[in-house]
């Protein structure tokens, strides 16, 4: 082995997988999928290219390392002294989810990526194995676990999807424009259609305006739960 070849082993041991997926979220949340490029990583993290493929073969990796990584630490719940009800556990997941689509914007089209392209990779049994745990605590028999882990997988995903998206929206409108601004607007255009037409979004344009958006996506969860614990009634 050449003196070379010893410095370029030592170099890549000494800059972490850990380290690269680290610096590949700091790019994503700055820039998005477009602004994490090898050649970015690399001043980031202040190497050569060769250091960084010893890790990562390809961007697509990285962007799934990424992705990983992010959900890894939204579903890292402490276990509390006293443990929740299932429907209590649920609920911290969905809101874990929530909150990392909200402060990466970058994740929600990753996490559609990874459920739809590369579900047998490491994002999709994930997710579905801290949902799907405690919808099995709630009783549901076996041959239902599934369909109600992907109703609420789905329902978690696409509703902190769109959230993410409707406040991106809002961002690109500019500075001046806020989040009660733009609802307000909404609001005003629904109370202008036609009645005829558009009776219940007439009626329901006031309470869009005033709506939290956290506690209508976990209205949601509560929703489907209802509808599981009623389908599949727990028995002892």
């Amino acid at each position: 082995m050449t003196p070379r070849t010893r410095k370029s082993e030592r170099r890549a041991e000494a800059l972490s997988r850990e380290r690269i997926v680290e610096a590949a979220v700091e790019l994503l949340d700055e820039a998005g999928a477009g602004g994490l490029t090898f050649r970015a990583l690399t001043e980031r993290l202040a190497t050569g290219p060769g250091a960084i493929y010893w890790h990562v073969a390809n961007k697509d990796e990285l962007l799934a390392a990424a992705t990983d990584a992010v959900v890894a630490a939204a579903l890292a719940i402490e276990p509390a002294e006293s443990p929740g009800s299932p429907q209590d556990e649920i609920r911290a997941v969905a809101f874990g989810l929530f909150d990392a689509i909200v402060e990466h914007p970058w994740l929600a089209t990753q996490l559609s990526t990874q459920l739809s392209r590369v579900p047998w990779g490491p994002v999709t049994p994930r997710i579905f194995e801290s949902v799907g745990r405690q919808v099995r605590a709630l009783g549901v028999p076996e041959g239902g676990w599934f369909t109600a882990t992907s109703a609420l997988v789905h329902y978690v995903l696409g509703a902190a999807g769109q959230n993410a998206a409707n406040h991106a929206s809002v961002r690109a409108l500019g500075a001046d424009v806020d989040r009660v601004d733009f609802l307000d607007a909404v609001a005003r255009a629904w109370d202008e259609l036609d009645p005829d037409d558009y009776p219940f979004v007439r009626a329901v344009a006031n309470e869009m305006r005033a709506h939290d958006d956290r506690e209508q996506f976990l209205a949601g969860v509560d929703l489907i739960l209802t509808g599981i614990t009623t389908v599949h009634p727990l028995t002892t």
